[in-house]
């Protein structure tokens, strides 16, 4: 998979600026590290880490290292349903509640009291479909990280994003899910939430297998993905790569976040919980193979997981006149079936073309694919802090201006 940068369209010269880039990013202090990984044509051109896993024992940051990738766990969890719905288990207009039953006689909210967490709702015009779910228009939103009103019916509700939970389980989590109020009509708005963690307990009922044991057998062993679980072996845990919060206090490694609700080392805390929209941990170089069969039309190194056209579904605007208002391109850009879709107003404002598709996670992970360059790239970190944004900005014009052809 590895070549020469000129063999696929790049300057060497001018990708040593990425080179250069991504070292001063590690001494100004903006970030303790990272990885990049690009390929072309099918052919690896980069392929590097930089900076410290542990700043302060000099500990190098390896570029095999496993991160935790957070929401890029939906595009797995996307194809692994529509792989099931190529096999006929489910038609896209399905509603929901063909198969969880508490989704039926959806209800939406209409008032909320923030004294008392009370609401009053009124009944969805439509069911929520399948089709929703992929889409993000389903009316469901996110615990913690949504609107005030979702935050605290979620709450109440014991609602999580899926990430280090133990103390439930996805079947109960999602069957409670379907009882609560939708925060829209489903199909009249876009909201990023936990459609895909329904997406990701869809493929259990529909499989008959666990979220981890339909991962591992039809897509991560096929494809040779050998670094990608829910669970990271205890064999692996050496590779977990540390997390960073850089705040007031300085750049320092933190091992629980959110006032330590959630422990960074959850990867390793065996659990059942497999949440399709976040729960994945996996190295740069696993996600680029993932992401180099979506490149390929749905085929990997003589493996065919999904149809071109089916690709073709996921990486086109599935949204029509909704607006996303997040991520990359916010308001310009579309909605694919897992993807934020480059459109050409937004391609206006960033070297990616028009048709380009990608996501991120939380933990700051990001991607894309750029069909016309026939290209994949990946920017792994694992830290929050004010200068993340700055590497953000800086990244994608180096890569771009080292393409030579």
């Amino acid at each position: 998979m590895s070549g020469t940068p000129e063999a696929a369209g790049f300057s060497a010269s001018r990708l040593a600026r990425l080179d250069t880039g991504m070292n001063d990013w590690v001494k100004k202090k903006w970030i303790n590290g990272s990885v990049a990984l690009i390929a072309r044509k099918g052919k690896i051109v980069f392929y590097k880490a930089y900076g410290y896993n542990d700043p302060d024992t000099k500990a190098l940051l390896a570029k095999t290292g496993i991160f935790r990738i957070a929401s890029q766990t939906k595009a797995i969890t996307t194809v692994a349903a529509l792989m099931l719905w190529e096999e006929g288990k489910f038609s896209m207009n399905d509603p929901v509640s063909m198969y969880i039953p508490s989704f039926a006689d959806a209800k939406v909210l209409q008032s909320f009291n923030p004294k008392d967490s009370s609401y009053t709702t009124v009944p969805a015009k439509r069911p929520v479909t399948i089709r929703d779910l992929f889409t993000h228009t389903s009316g469901l939103g996110y615990p913690a990280i949504g609107t005030p009103e979702a935050n605290a019916i979620y709450a109440k509700n014991n609602m999580t994003g899926g990430v280090g939970v133990r103390d439930q389980t996805l079947a109960d989590a999602m069957k409670r899910l379907g009882t609560l109020p939708l925060l829209f009509q489903p199909g009249e708005k876009w909201m990023y939430g936990l459609s895909t963690d329904v997406l990701g307990y869809l493929v259990e009922l529909w499989s008959g297998m666990s979220l981890e044991q339909f991962f591992a057998r039809r897509i991560f062993q096929p494809l040779g993905m050998h670094d990608t679980y829910f669970n990271v072996p205890a064999e692996k845990g050496a590779r977990l790569v540390n997390f960073f919060l850089d705040d007031s206090t300085g750049m320092k490694k933190r091992a629980s976040v959110f006032g330590g609700a959630l422990d960074m080392n959850f990867p390793l805390e065996h659990t059942h919980y497999f949440s399709g929209g976040g729960g994945l941990s996996s190295t740069i170089y696993d996600y680029a193979i993932f992401l180099q069969m979506l490149l390929n039309g749905g085929e990997y190194n003589g493996v065919r997981l999904l149809s071109h056209n089916t690709v073709r579904m996921m990486t086109m605007n599935q949204i029509g006149d909704l607006t996303v208002n997040i991520g990359e391109g916010s308001g310009m850009n579309k909605w694919g079936l897992t993807f934020s879709i480059e459109t050409e107003k937004g391609s206006a404002f960033t070297p990616s073309q028009a048709g380009s598709y990608g996501w991120g996670g939380v933990f700051s992970t990001s991607y894309w694919v750029d069909p016309k360059e026939e290209m994949i790239v990946l920017f792994y970190r694992q830290i929050w802090g004010p200068h993340v944004v700055n590497t953000d900005k800086a990244f994608k014009p180096l890569v771009y201006q080292a393409l030579n052809d």
